[in-house]
């Protein structure tokens, strides 16, 4: 129990010694933990702004080994580029019949019909929803929207999305009182990220429980 506790109460030493240990490959592995997150659609559980948050705090602190520059680079670089691999993954799973003809069928005249719309709109805001930012890159790729204007939402949504959570992560790592109590911030942040699907599954099981109510 003891040990628990000084887990709980000590994430950020935890992190620190792991981040001196890997050295400049920490940020090897922060970009490929992006990369995945935002370029593989089987990993959209990976933390996302939550994590670019947290390790710009911590390059906050004297004697951090990160740095906000190289950070902000790196999460950058591996956010765009991950999109772009998503939305080639997209445009090829395009070309096999039975993902055109049994997965997608009908939906791929409203994809089509919605990036036409709303395409910009959706790769820049849906980049601040968790889950949400793996998968618009993929369906902007089936459903043949413009790579160029892609590109173009992409480099935007990415733009701001880094800006703000590495600027606001940075800036708490600056507070006296987050300082002391960093532990608990980075805990808070994990929670608030997994607040949204905590409250998305409460809802369909609070709808499961209605319907099998008035089925019976």
């Amino acid at each position: 129990m003891d040990q628990v506790i000084y887990v709980f109460t000590h994430i950020e030493d935890i992190i620190m010694s792991v981040i001196t240990w890997l050295g400049p490959w920490s940020y090897m592995v922060l970009f490929l933990s992006t990369f995945m997150e935002t370029g593989l659609v089987i990993f959209p559980w990976l933390p996302g702004e939550s994590l670019i948050f947290v390790t710009s705090t911590l390059s906050a602190i004297p004697g951090s080994s990160l740095k906000i520059v190289p950070l902000v680079l790196t999460f950058f670089v591996a956010a765009v580029c991950g999109d772009i691999v998503n939305y080639h993954i997209g445009k090829t799973l395009m070309k096999w019949k039975f993902f055109r003809r049994r997965v997608m069928g009908p939906n791929v005249v409203k994809a089509e019909a919605f990036f036409k719309r709303h395409g910009g709109k959706a790769i820049i805001f849906g980049r601040f929803v968790p889950v949400i930012r793996t998968f618009v890159p993929l369906v902007a790729g089936t459903s043949k929207f413009s790579f160029k204007k892609f590109m173009l939402a992409n480099l935007a949504g990415v733009s701001l999305w880094v800006a703000i959570a590495s600027i606001l992560g940075y800036y708490f790592g600056t507070i006296p009182l987050v300082k002391n109590h960093l532990s608990f911030v980075i805990i808070g942040i994990a929670f608030a990220t997994m607040l949204p699907a905590i409250c998305l599954w409460i809802v369909k099981f609070i709808r499961r429980k209605v319907i099998d109510r008035n089925m019976l």
